[in-house]
């Protein structure tokens, strides 16, 4: 490895501890797909009528629990909110996986194409693929409309598709990946939601945390040998995608569709120290590791701050 004159990369290196090797990751991430991959199509019952009297998304996880305008809703309100919330999250989550794919064929474009390393990323765009088209499945069968991220955010995450660095996005996918898969964690053995939910949420939980392993590993060696310029914007971009993510994370269209007044719903969940304790605690293995690895410094440590998802 070559490094800076100062020794810059020499010293990220040596905090960061030894580097695994990326074929041997991949080789064992490959394995892993090979045994424990899923085919949504038929590993789910799509037949099935949705049950009475269950939840779409956990009470404890839909953005308004906890506060004074949840206490005055009746309860099927709160369920008929929970269904929204689940669709608008699983439209949030294709939103994140398309841009994902993109991403990683960007990475993968000048390697070797006969690598571990190529092979593993195709099977997790392929993944990706069988994701999106379950989550838009589910949204189907549930009834609630889809709900697209603002223009705004949308045509940001264009930009963000076309310049960003392999640590930028690296560290964008798992800011994805991480905090809704802590959700899911929680949903999928939660015997008051649908099985539906409970079917696609397991799916997902299974299979991301190969995709997780493989951003977490590259993204360690890329901030290990990236030169200083770079590291120091993969700060700022991660922050600022921090920033937005904590805005998209709930589309405020939800509250309109089930009869709430948009303005207080939206000023309660940011008032919510329940909310923000759900927001933080899905981000504390993923800020961890980025504190770790030497992301959350400066001004992208203040933007994460600002982002609600750091305490």
């Amino acid at each position: 490895m070559t490094t800076t004159p100062d020794g810059h990369l020499l010293r990220l290196q040596d905090a960061l501890g030894p580097l695994k090797d990326r074929e041997h990751v991949a080789e064992r991430l490959l394995d892993a797909s090979a045994k424990h991959s899923f085919d949504p199509g038929t590993a789910l019952d799509w037949a099935a009528p949705p049950e009475p009297g269950k939840w779409y998304w956990p009470p404890e996880l839909v953005s308004l629990y906890g506060t004074p305008l949840w206490r005055r809703m009746p309860e099927e309100q709160r369920m008929e909110l929970a269904r929204h919330e689940a669709a608008a999250l699983a439209s949030l989550g294709i939103w994140f996986e398309i841009i994902l794919m993109q991403l990683l064929v960007r990475h993968v474009y000048d390697k070797p194409v006969t690598s571990a390393h190529v092979r593993y990323a195709l099977t997790e765009i392929a993944d990706e693929c069988r994701h999106s088209t379950m989550f838009a499945r589910m949204i189907e069968k549930g009834g609630a409309p889809a709900y697209p991220v603002g223009r705004l955010h949308h045509n940001l995450a264009r930009v963000l598709k076309t310049v960003s660095t392999t640590p930028g996005s690296f560290a964008c996918t798992l800011l994805g990946e991480e905090i809704l898969d802590h959700m899911q964690r929680l949903t999928f053995p939660d015997e008051r939601v649908q099985p539906l939910v409970r079917g696609v949420t397991r799916i997902h939980v299974v299979e991301e945390a190969r995709h997780v392993r493989y951003a977490r590993e590259e993204l360690r060696r890329q901030m290990a040998t990236c030169p200083r310029w770079e590291a120091a914007l993969t700060r700022v971009s991660a922050g600022e995608a921090a920033r937005v993510f904590s805005v998209a994370f709930v589309n405020p269209q939800v509250y309109t569709a089930v009869g709430l007044d948009r303005r207080e719903a939206v000023a309660q969940v940011r008032a919510s120290a329940h909310r923000r304790e759900v927001m933080q605690t899905g981000a504390r293995r993923l800020t961890d590791f980025l504190d770790e690895i030497g992301i959350l410094r400066g001004v992208g440590r203040r933007l994460w701050k600002s982002s609600g998802l750091l305490a």
